[in-house]
């Protein structure tokens, strides 16, 4: 081990631990701090066990690497703990070795083309996304359409998902609506059953429920639109996980349901200092830059964290990556995610298979 002092806290490097390829390794390691001259004898030393757990850096395809960590050292005082210049933290060190599977899934919302309107290039997503959020009909989507993109998905081994929305379609879903919670528990039963009936004929199924647009949002923060949608997923098949925000309403409801709830991140929308997102209109609302998306991806998995529309920066929780399929250029900006993803060691991996 390898130390170095700043203060009172000591960082420390744990040299060679072996960590298979993909992995990311969570090491606990326990450090007996020694608080005398190395003269001293051990039992005469104030000897302090310090445990600390850290995630190893992001670097794949190595037999070992260095893990560091930062420990609070026990000593009073520089002069009283460390008289002799170079002094250090003395004794043994362990590494306690849990293994972090680095996988994502990377969605999008497809299946929005309506009769003779065409809506972004499903055909290419598929090709690219671990799951696909299928509209339902009430806010873009039709029968074919359902089906069509069903039976792409399931061709392509990518998970469906329900894209349950508001009955908004002259809107695309995107419009604030005042829907009495027993309709909308009743709407969402109602596209969860057309589109599962659909997918089972195309040789797939419903595999998880991702509301859409102004309900998304609307159940960030709305306890009792929350619940209808939650009660409606819950009791059509409490299987069934709900894709959101973390943090927010739907995530406490579908929990209090009984149902597993996943956290979403946005590679190309923007975020408020509250963690949800920039509204449609706003400033920085929409991200296209597509090397800054990539790498923004990347940071969401590895660090868990991203640059908000005024730049801070704020923890996020994330199960699923989301590009838009109807954002301008959604096929090379998904291309570019996946491919910096799997440079970075991270493998594309439905949540919900």
């Amino acid at each position: 081990m390898v130390f170095g002092r700043q203060g009172m806290v000591w960082s420390g490097v744990v040299v060679g631990v072996p960590v298979p390829d993909g992995l990311g390794a969570a090491v606990e390691v326990t450090v007996t701090v020694g608080c005398g001259k190395s003269d001293v004898q051990p039992a005469s030393r104030a000897a302090t066990e310090t445990t600390a757990t850290t995630l190893a850096p992001a670097l794949f395809g190595v037999r070992s690497r260095p893990v560091g960590l930062t420990v609070s050292t026990p000593c009073p005082s520089q002069s009283a703990a460390f008289p002799r210049q170079g002094a250090m933290p003395r004794g043994r060190t362990t590494a306690t070795m849990g293994f972090v599977k680095r996988t994502i899934d990377l969605n999008s919302d497809l299946g929005e083309s309506f009769g003779a309107w065409r809506m972004g290039d499903d055909e290419a997503m598929l090709e690219l996304v671990s799951s696909a959020n299928i509209a339902c009909g009430f806010h873009a989507g039709d029968a074919s359409v359902m089906l069509s993109s069903c039976t792409t998905a399931a061709r392509n081994g990518v998970a469906v998902g329900a894209h349950v929305s508001y009955r908004d379609l002259a809107g695309f879903g995107r419009r604030a609506m005042d829907v009495p919670s027993s309709e909308l528990y009743a709407d969402v039963l109602y596209q969860l059953a057309a589109l599962d009936g659909i997918a089972r004929v195309a040789g797939t199924r419903v595999a998880y429920v991702k509301p859409h647009g102004a309900l998304y949002n609307r159940i960030v923060s709305d306890e009792e639109q929350a619940d209808a949608v939650a009660r409606a997923v819950a009791d059509f098949d409490l299987a069934l996980p709900l894709l959101g925000l973390a943090g927010s309403s739907i995530a406490r409801r579908a929990r209090d349901r009984g149902l597993s709830f996943v956290h979403e991140a946005f590679v190309d929308r923007g975020y408020l200092a509250d963690g949800s997102l920039v509204p449609r209109g706003w400033p920085g609302d929409l991200l296209t830059d597509v090397d800054a998306i990539a790498a923004r991806a990347v940071g969401l998995v590895i660090d868990g964290r991203v640059a908000t529309a005024d730049g801070t920066v704020i923890d996020v929780a994330v199960d699923s990556l989301c590009v838009h399929g109807d954002t301008p250029g959604a096929v090379g900006m998904a291309r570019a995610v996946r491919s910096a993803l799997t440079a970075a060691g991270i493998r594309i991996e439905a949540f919900a298979p």
